[in-house]
């Protein structure tokens, strides 16, 4: 074997190349005769000599050799051999040795250099949708070595620990023989930012979080707060789309009680929704806007949660002027 673990000589050459057979050769032994005594009377006419026999032929190799031949000469099996052979020789002598585990830990498992060494490594990774996720990040969760053989790569394991990434909603993994291996992804989109007791992370649309806030990449998407909220982030989609023109102007929806949402402005107006029917509040909330402007007042909040009345809080500021407005408004009416 060379240093690119490749068997100089096949092994699909028959036994005997490896091991001649020599064809047996008769054994010459010298003839054994009794002695007689010469005859009395005149010496009979010699017989004609009987012409010298051939050799015998050579024998063929025994039937268990020529059937090892025969499996041996088979496609495939030569060079299954060969590593099997080395396999066992190099456990041999690392056991031997007291090496096995460093053997194990640099090379693989047995059955895996084997493998290998046999045609089934593991040299391409392709990943396709990765999203927000770095191909190193994949491969770290993924569990897969350089000392492992596609052929024994457990394509399910690898499957469940890339299906556990926050990132991940979907995997498979394919092997494509000899040397392939196929991951595609189907990743979570970032869908919400969720703030609670302080600390703000990204949430898809399925409530699951993804991962914490680390830069300004993410502060453009719709923002929730509470216990809970991230759970309901595709409810709070829906009043952002109810809220129309207005949408622009909502900051954050505010679980509250696990039940109803409150709307925070961009000026800090809170607007107090209903647990039922708050796209209908909202509707209400659009028309006193365009009529009356009231998000553009000296208020505090706007509560909507009783049906068909809407209780509107003054700033200090405003509550202020609104007093002095109507105190003007009280002397002008006691003059006249």
């Amino acid at each position: 074997m060379d240093g690119g673990r490749r068997v100089l000589r096949s092994l699909r050459e028959p036994l005997s190349a490896l091991f001649p057979l020599a064809p047996a050769q008769p054994v010459q032994s010298p003839a054994f005769a009794a002695p007689f005594p010469a005859p009395a009377t005149a010496p009979r006419p010699r017989p004609p000599a009987a012409p010298a026999a051939s050799p015998p032929a050579a024998r063929a190799p025994s039937g268990r050799w020529s059937r090892l031949a025969a499996l041996l000469s088979l496609p495939g099996v030569g060079p299954v051999s060969a590593a099997a052979l080395f396999g066992a020789v190099g456990l041999t002598a690392a056991t031997q040795n007291g090496d096995y585990d460093r053997f194990i830990a640099e090379n693989g498992a047995l059955r895996d250099v084997v493998a290998r060494n046999i045609g089934f490594p593991i040299e391409v990774v392709t990943i396709s949708g990765l999203g927000e996720m770095t191909e190193g990040d994949v491969l770290a969760a993924s569990g897969v070595q350089p000392t492992q053989s596609l052929l024994f790569l457990d394509a399910e394991a690898v499957r469940e620990r890339l299906a556990k990434l926050p990132l991940v909603e979907s995997v498979r993994v394919l092997k494509l023989y000899p040397d392939r291996l196929v991951i595609a992804l189907e990743g979570r989109r970032p869908f919400a930012l969720w703030q609670r007791n302080g600390a703000l992370s990204v949430v898809a649309a399925d409530g699951m979080v993804i991962d914490e806030v680390r830069d300004e990449r993410f502060l453009d998407l719709p923002f929730v707060v509470g216990e809970g909220a991230e759970k309901r982030v595709g409810d709070y989609a829906r009043l952002l789309e109810a809220a129309g023109e207005l949408k622009s102007r909502i900051r954050a929806g505010v679980l509250v009680s696990g039940r109803r949402w409150t709307l925070t402005m961009t000026n800090g107006v809170e607007v107090k929704l209903p647990e039922s029917e708050p796209e209908a509040a909202l509707s209400t909330l659009r028309k006193l806007q365009r009529e009356a402007r009231i998000l553009d007042k000296d208020i505090l909040s706007v509560d909507l949660r009783a049906p068909g009345r809407v209780v509107a809080r003054l700033t200090e500021e405003g509550a202020a002027a609104r007093a002095a407005t109507q105190a003007r408004n009280g002397r002008k009416g006691h003059q006249t």
